[in-house]
């Protein structure tokens, strides 16, 4: 699921979240469906309604946070994210959208993110397709403080965060668990065995606690060994196994993008993820 405008829309200059991000992916997956942008009800499900309107008000170049610019079309552009995160929902799909949004709170932008797509995914999951339990699962490299802001106190959704720490944004600590909280700090330069046996120690027990009806992936790539902006060594076939897992433990399943910033190697780690996923 994606849409033309990706690739365009939302100019960041030379930030790492770039518009050539989706370029890249759009090219190398030819055939993706174009979704359409997610209801402003849909995003207020997570977002203030103040919080939404200061995005849409936007009608010059800023700076949201340090590390988030923002434009004129940074609304249409999120709207887009959110409602590919729905469509790969409804359909079980990928979601390749930008900007990504484990980062965003419930009042403020943060961390390259506008509105968190996936906990916007899973709202909608419940809200309209009647599914009780939903899981996030969170391998992107940074801690999902976002997302878990949003669902800090609701345990009707898990939220499980596989990320470097101590590590940007800081949170995610080992102490920094509830009952559908679970928190998994890697150390800088684990790989492929530390990130499955980690997977198979605590994060399969957790879903399978847990019984979702959904698994969202918030999948970022930025935790790849040739990623510039962190410090682990996850091959494709690690993302290919950890995609195959998941897939294993919930009757349904879908992906949202969210970082990994190597033009070079983000298509094929999606396309690993993807062949994992099935």
């Amino acid at each position: 699921m994606s849409h033309p405008a990706f690739a365009t829309l939302h100019p960041t200059g030379h930030h790492p979240e770039t518009p050539d991000r989706l370029r890249v992916l759009q090219e190398a997956f030819p055939d993706w469906h174009e979704a359409g942008p997610a209801p402003v009800a849909a995003i207020e499900r997570c977002h203030d309604e103040a919080y939404v309107e200061l995005i849409r008000s936007l009608e010059a170049p800023t700076w949201l946070d340090a590390d988030t610019p923002a434009s004129e079309t940074t609304f249409e552009t999120a709207l887009l994210s959110a409602g590919a995160a729905i469509a790969a929902v409804e359909m079980g799909g990928f979601a390749l959208g930008r900007p990504p949004g484990h980062h965003a709170l419930r009042a403020r932008a943060m961390g390259f993110c506008i509105f968190g797509n996936a906990a916007v995914a899973a709202r909608h999951a419940q809200a309209e397709l009647g599914l009780a339990r939903v899981a996030i699962l969170d391998w992107d490299v940074h801690h999902g403080n976002g997302t878990q802001e949003i669902f800090w106190e609701d345990e009707s959704v898990l939220f499980v965060s596989l990320h470097q720490w101590p590590f940007y944004p800081g949170g995610g600590g080992p102490d920094e668990q509830t009952d559908t909280i679970v928190n998994v700090p890697m150390s800088a330069g684990s790989g492929d065995e530390e990130y499955l046996l980690a997977f198979d120690h605590t994060v399969a027990p957790a879903l399978e606690r847990f019984q979702p009806e959904l698994v969202i992936v918030s999948a970022g790539f930025d935790a790849h060994e040739r990623d510039p902006l962190a410090g682990m060594r996850i091959t494709a076939d690690g993302f290919l196994e950890l995609a195959r897992r998941t897939k294993s433990l919930a009757p349904r399943v879908a992906a949202v993008l969210e970082g990994g910033y190597n033009l070079d190697t983000l298509p094929g780690l999606v396309g690993a993820a993807l062949e994992g996923f099935g």
